[in-house]
């Protein structure tokens, strides 16, 4: 088996209606927090939170803290 990206693993996150906004919010080159990501998927910060983990735990997402913020953006 050839090494290389999951595509079916990527592809299920990405289908994902509200995971899809958020990453397309994120394309824009700046960082944004999990409650600004809420807004632009239109969905609750908890479920937000929950669909961040997945894409962190899939690696397209990077997270910094900065004081009390945590900024999440796209790995690259």
């Amino acid at each position: 088996m050839r090494e290389g990206p999951d595509i079916a693993r990527i592809a299920s996150l990405v289908g994902d209606p509200a995971r899809a906004n958020m990453l397309t919010a994120l394309m824009g080159g700046t960082a944004l927090t999990a409650s600004e990501l809420a807004l632009e998927a239109g969905v609750s910060l908890p479920t937000a939170s929950s669909h961040l983990s997945k894409l962190m735990e899939g690696g397209l997402l990077t997270l910094a803290s900065q004081g009390r913020h945590r900024y999440y953006g796209l790995a690259g």
